[in-house]
């Protein structure tokens, strides 16, 4: 009669060392940013412009906590072989979409070059110019005017051009002329995407290229507004604090 009694506190205390145990390493994992996640490092240099190929990729476990929905997981390998890096991506450095574009015409399927989560949006921005500057790949800032022209908004920052009218490649033949349009195709998010549906409707959209190796971003940017142009102050602050002077140029032989 005292062995049952007994058989089921040995039960009991072993399902709490078990329990205690599993408790311990839920703990551990989630003070250590959760489950990891296999994604794709480059495992060399690669230089803006080259072909990813299947040399110049690792993997790496990262901790869930510091994981982006721009990162590219390692089951995503075969997806980005044969694409072009539009940044410059140090060794060891975690692969992000935002860094890959198709490259040849045979990949111009606009669907697969969206970042994962983001959706494909069509801008038509205000200038009538060639847009053979502007590629695929490129960032770019947008900024929304109102329809009176009053003011400047920044609308969003560091946003990948998918394709600058119908070009959804980074190569270009140099006896192809160029197409003139005014249509530009963005990754966003589905929020972005309805803000630039509301600004193209009451007002215009502009934009503007950044440097495509510069993550930095603005917090918070100020509206600019028209009576800011004639204001000379107000031109200060929005220039920062100061007008930049003329730079002197020296030839190095004495006056």
């Amino acid at each position: 009669m005292k062995v049952r009694p007994l058989f089921f506190g040995v039960i009991a205390a072993l399902l709490g060392i078990v329990l205690q145990i599993a408790y311990m390493r839920r703990f551990e994992e989630q003070a250590s940013g959760g489950a990891k996640i296999d994604l794709l490092v480059a495992a060399v240099p690669i230089p803006r412009g080259k072909p990813i190929t299947a040399e110049m990729i690792g993997v790496r476990s990262v901790p869930q906590a510091y994981v982006d929905d721009r990162s590219i997981r390692a089951s995503d390998r075969e997806k980005i072989l044969n694409l072009q890096a539009v940044n410059a991506v140090s060794v060891l450095q975690t692969l992000a979409w935002t860094d890959l574009i198709a490259s040849t015409d045979d990949q111009r399927d606009l669907s697969s070059l969206v970042q994962p989560g983001n959706r494909a949006m069509p801008v038509r921005v205000q200038f009538d110019e060639l847009l053979h500057l502007i590629r695929p790949g490129d960032f770019v800032d947008l900024l929304a005017i109102d329809a009176e022209g009053r003011t400047a908004s920044v609308l969003l920052q560091r946003v990948l051009v998918l394709a600058a009218g119908l070009e959804t490649t980074i190569a270009r033949a140099s006896d192809k002329p160029p197409t003139r349009a005014s249509l530009l195709t963005v990754s966003v998010s589905l929020q972005e995407a309805q803000l630039l549906s509301l600004a193209q409707i009451v007002g215009r959209v502009t934009a503007v290229v950044r440097n495509t190796g510069d993550p930095r971003v603005s917090e918070a940017p100020p509206d600019v507004t028209r009576e800011q142009l004639n204001d000379a102050n107000a031109r200060q602050t929005v220039q920062g604090g100061a007008r930049r002077r003329p730079i002197r140029l020296e030839t190095g032989a004495n006056p």
